[in-house]
């Protein structure tokens, strides 16, 4: 049923230690330089992550992820925003996927939004795709737009 089979191969040979003094070593590359354009593709970027213990008064921009786990008093811009169960936002949030676990007093624009059981939402949503968990808190309007993030952010305030 099980076979060997032969290897056919014929191993390498390994420089004897004469050869191997005889031969110059090639130069290290620094390890400071960056990569060819040309090599393996970069690895996705970990979340920027407010911690609990603290506190943002201004405006934050990112083209990548955010986890809120603490207080921000400013607007919110990135791709994917996840606002934890001690997070406290207040002014709006925009993001192409938005999922609230805590609270956020502001309006909330997103192609995709998800407020789950915990979350306390204070103000308008305007979304391509929206779920609103059983138990979740939310005053405001609901709004379906095609592209939410294109909105004008002073529209029917």
């Amino acid at each position: 049923m099980f076979s060997k089979s032969k290897i056919t191969e014929t191993p390498e040979k390994k420089p004897d230690a004469a050869q191997a003094a005889a031969k110059p070593a090639a130069p290290a590359a620094p390890s400071s330089s960056p990569a060819p354009s040309g090599s393996a593709p970069k690895a996705k970027p970990s979340p920027s992550v407010i911690s609990t213990d603290l506190k943002v008064e201004g405006n934050l921009i990112t083209s990548g992820d955010i986890q809120v786990e603490g207080q921000i008093e400013g607007d919110i811009r990135a791709h994917l925003l996840t606002v934890g169960q001690s997070a406290q936002i207040s002014g709006e949030v925009i993001a192409d996927d938005i999922v609230v676990h805590g609270h956020v007093k502001g309006r909330v624009r997103g192609l995709k939004v998800r407020l789950t059981s915990s979350a306390q939402v204070e103000g308008d949503i305007i979304h391509k795709t929206i779920a609103i968990e059983s138990g979740a808190h939310f005053e405001g309007s609901v709004q379906r737009a095609e592209d939410p993030l294109k909105t004008s952010s002073k529209a029917d305030s």
